[in-house]
């Protein structure tokens, strides 16, 4: 199944945060979500109330986004986030 977003959604793929800090090794539920992600999918930019968005960030693009921004969903075994454009801090270049 591929996802496509809808309006001003955005489809990110997270990137992995590393297992150990300064040697220690940290179980998943004591580590921070990376906030760094790669764009994979991007909707057309219209909203639900007919207002044109123009979408500035495109396929390919590495973003940081806002740490509790989103629906975190899992789709053949990897981990994607559903976030609004706003949501959208930077574009890491």
């Amino acid at each position: 199944m591929k996802l496509k977003p809808l309006f001003d959604r955005i489809v990110l793929a997270p990137k992995k945060t590393e297992e150990t800090k300064g040697g220690i090794l940290l179980p998943s539920v004591a580590q921070d979500k990376s906030q760094i992600a790669k764009v994979v999918a991007v909707g057309e930019g219209n909203t639900p109330d007919g207002k044109e968005v123009k979408m500035l960030i495109k396929v390919g693009d590495e973003v940081l986004y806002s740490k509790y921004a989103g629906v975190e969903i899992q789709e053949n075994g990897e981990m994607f986030v559903i976030v609004r454009q706003a949501d959208i801090l930077a574009v890491i270049e």
